[in-house]
């Protein structure tokens, strides 16, 4: 099936296409037939709203946008699209990329540098993906650079990028003391444990990455509040019991706001 670029129709998800998803998609397996179909709903208005191109003589074919797409729908199975409506193009490098940025220090000194990226959401522009970290052989298997780049439009729903999504008072108060002790609790330990680093292991390397293991998120979540929230939405969709043990009561508000359950979708553990 090709996606046009003239007017938009709605194009169905046929059972093929969503075993294939499925398959590749194992956090998809959980859903109950009214949710896969919803799922399925989902996706197939994402596709006919969204233009996808590609970079560096990468063309998006048809299995590649479905499965940008049912990553990019399952943070909203239950909130809807409306999300997602102030950009349109979703912009696919073949692989990790390079933005030019500029830091003025407290000092006032300006500094440039080249800042490699596996995925970008601009505020009311496009999201912005390396194909390779979206499906290469070599991306973190608990990752998914997707959900973590929409979650970011999420946030900045509200013009805000501040780790919270637009939501009632109420809702919002309990949102931010979890959001903000689970982020302090999470920047400590990741201190304690940079703190305990043998002499000879380099945080920066590959070999401090089985100590980074213990970490119950990705060391990159203690950035500030918007990139732990983003990172904290990639374990809840991909390894929700995890979230859940480390950071039950944000577990409770993510599940609150997204209306839904990974952990209860995922079944029994083994």
């Amino acid at each position: 099936m090709i996606w046009p670029l003239g007017p938009r129709r709605l194009l169905p998800i046929d059972a093929h296409a969503w075993r294939v998803l499925q398959a590749s998609l194992p956090y998809l397996r959980g859903l109950d037939d009214a949710q896969a179909e919803r799922m399925r709903s989902l996706i197939a208005a994402f596709l006919s709203s969204k233009t996808f191109t590609g970079t560096h003589g990468l063309e998006p074919d048809d299995a590649m946008r479905m499965t940008i797409a049912a990553q990019a729908c399952l943070p909203v199975l239950h909130i809807g699209l409306e999300p997602y409506d102030d950009f349109v193009e979703i912009v696919v490098y073949p692989s990790a990329f390079a933005v030019r940025r500029k830091v003025t220090d407290d000092d006032g000194l300006v500094h440039e540098f080249d800042d490699v990226l596996a995925g970008e959401a601009m505020d009311g522009g496009p999201v912005v993906l390396s194909w390779d970290d979206v499906a290469g052989p070599d991306r973190a298997p608990a990752a998914n650079v997707v959900i973590h780049e929409f979650a970011h439009k999420l946030d900045l729903a509200d013009g805000d990028a501040d780790g919270c999504p637009p939501m009632p008072r109420a809702a919002r108060a309990r949102w931010l003391e979890a959001l903000h002790a689970a982020y302090d609790d999470f920047v400590d330990a990741l201190e304690a444990l940079e703190a305990g680093l043998p002499g000879d292991v380099d945080p920066e390397s590959e070999a401090a990455d089985a100590w980074y293991a213990a970490l119950p998120l990705d060391p990159y979540a203690a950035t500030d509040e918007a990139e732990f929230f983003a990172v904290a939405a990639e374990a809840f969709f991909v390894e929700p019991r995890a979230l859940a043990g480390a950071y039950p009561a944000l577990y409770a508000c993510f599940v609150e706001y997204f209306r839904f359950d990974p952990g209860a979708a995922a079944g029994p553990a083994d």
